[in-house]
Formats: C-alpha cells, sequence, structure tokens
C-alpha cells in the first residue's frame, strides 16, 4: 500500500466531533436530563432498555446518577449491576453520544470490572435507540453513599472522600409545579432555578412579556437574576432569601409557572417587551 492509500486510510478513520446544542431533545424528560447533569447535586433515576436492547442485553437494572466517583462516566457492579454518570469531567461536542456509548460499553463489560469509555463516541445509537424513552423518576440524596452498596466495607479512605464529596453538597429539593425545577440554598441565600421545557426563542420571549409586566418576581424580597443556557434551554434562576426552606415557595414559584405558561405565545413582542428582552439577554449568567 502506497504512502498516499495509508493517508488516506488513516483519514477515513478518524472520529471527528460533532457539536449538538441540543443533545437531550427527543427524550421524554429533556429539562430532568438537564437538570440532573447541570443543577442538582446528588440524584438517580432508574433506566430500562428498550426491547431491542433488553432481548440483547436483558434485564439489567441501570441507574442513572447525576454524578460517580472521581466522575467515572459508569461503573459496574459484581452482582451486574450498572451506574451511569452524567457529571463527567470529558465529554464530547454530543453528551447524549457520550452517555449511549457510556452505557453500551457498560453493558458489554464483565460486572465489577472497568468500563472503558472513549474520549469521543464517533457515530452510532443514541440515547432515544438504546433505553425505553419515558420520564424519569428522579430521586434526590442528601449525600453519596448510592454509590456504595449497604455491605460494603467502607475503610479510612472511602470514608474520606465520601465525607468531601458530601460536604460539596448544598441542600437541593424539587419543586412540585414543573419538572426541573429546584430549590437550593448556598451561602447567604437561596435560589430557585427551572429548566424551562420550551425552545430558547419561545421561552425568552415569553420571559420578556412577564418583564415588561413587572411579573417575574417570585415575591417579595426575591429577584429574577437572570438566565443561563444549558444544552439548548434556558434556566431563569431567582435569588430567595436564605430562609425560610423549600416548601415555603411551592405556591409563589406555582403562580409563576401559571403565569409564563399564559405568556407563551406566537404573537410578537411589544415595544415594551422587546426592550425587556433585550434587558433580559443583558443579564445572562455563567453555568456555575
Amino acid at each position: 500500500m502506497g504512502k498516499k492509500s495509508r493517508v488516506r486510510d488513516a483519514a477515513a478513520k478518524k472520529i471527528r466531533d460533532v457539536f449538538v446544542a441540543r443533545p437531550f431533545a427527543g427524550l421524554a424528560d429533556e429539562p430532568e436530563w438537564i437538570a440532573l447533569r447541570e443543577l442538582v447535586p446528588a440524584a438517580t433515576a432508574p433506566l430500562r432498555l428498550n426491547a431491542e436492547y433488553a432481548a440483547k442485553y436483558g434485564d439489567r437494572e441501570i441507574t442513572l446518577a447525576s454524578i460517580l466517583p472521581m466522575a467515572w462516566p459508569a461503573l459496574t457492579k459484581p452482582d451486574g449491576r450498572i451506574f451511569i454518570g452524567l457529571q463527567r469531567h470529558e465529554r464530547s461536542g454530543d453528551v447524549n453520544r457520550d452517555i449511549a456509548v457510556a452505557l453500551l460499553n457498560a453493558l458489554d463489560a464483565a460486572p465489577g470490572g472497568s468500563v472503558n469509555v472513549p474520549p469521543l463516541p464517533g457515530v452510532g445509537p443514541r440515547l432515544a435507540d438504546v433505553i425505553a424513552n419515558e420520564p424519569l423518576d428522579v430521586k434526590l440524596h442528601s449525600g453519596f453513599d448510592f454509590w456504595l452498596d449497604a455491605d460494603q466495607e467502607r475503610d479510612d479512605n472511602v470514608k474520606q472522600s465520601l465525607e468531601a464529596a458530601n460536604a460539596s453538597i448544598f441542600p437541593t429539593e424539587p419543586l412540585t409545579a414543573a419538572r426541573a425545577a429546584y430549590w437550593c440554598r448556598v451561602p447567604g441565600k437561596s435560589h430557585v432555578r427551572w429548566v424551562l421545557p420550551d425552545s430558547e426563542e419561545a421561552g425568552l420571549n415569553a420571559l420578556a412579556r412577564l418583564s415588561a409586566a413587572g411579573q417575574l418576581k417570585l415575591g417579595d424580597d426575591t429577584k429574577f437574576a437572570g438566565m443561563f443556557r444549558a444544552h439548548g434551554l434556558l434556566v431563569p434562576v431567582w435569588d430567595l432569601p436564605m430562609e425560610p426552606e423549600a416548601q415555603a415557595w411551592e405556591e409563589p414559584f406555582a403562580a409563576a409557572v401559571q403565569r409564563y405558561n399564559a405568556a407563551l405565545s406566537d404573537e410578537p413582542l411589544t415595544a415594551d417587551e422587546r426592550r425587556a428582552k433585550q434587558g433580559l439577554l443583558g443579564r445572562q449568567l455563567s453555568l456555575r
């Protein structure tokens, strides 16, 4: 084989990165996938393989986790259980494919063995091709003890690692008026953050209408802090007093959700609403 042929073959085999702006689009619970990846510190949700992959791999117990030890993409337990991590150090431009490849490689790995995940996933099945496409049944945890089995020995290193991880968790609670809406308490104040279920343009226009009408706040002593983008959807953020607890904000937030839904419209924005939209665009927050 000549040199030019070898170069062409190497180029053909090279895996290229592809950017997907809205990687979880098409999943039944897109905003919740984003929330677990970007907002929630410690949470799990069971996943089920679809009929095709269940026939191939059997009835495997699969748990989606906000994060795994050392931000691993996946791990397998000796009894065959699989954990898939959403928050990880390495990622390509297509987060959906990253997770799908981690799951497929975990299914092929020996129980209790390591799971090798490539830095670039290449083309292939996406999550909706592999798992049952249904809403996530999210369970929040106060710590990362779900990483370990109940009968697993915990030596000093394991205990210290868990203590350090648990100390990084801010108190977080779901709000019931909308999916992917979470209250959290950070030093000095609290927040409500909500991954909007609508396209970025539709969500931004609805927020602009509320802003122009003076209806963005959740009540006295609250502030609409701004918003950020996460995997193609908008995430508005409200600053709240440090007290009270999450339950006290259920009713104000439910009213805000109703106002937001009523503000969703294809009608053109008014002059005041266009100015409000520009103001919102100037109040974009960083992801962290």
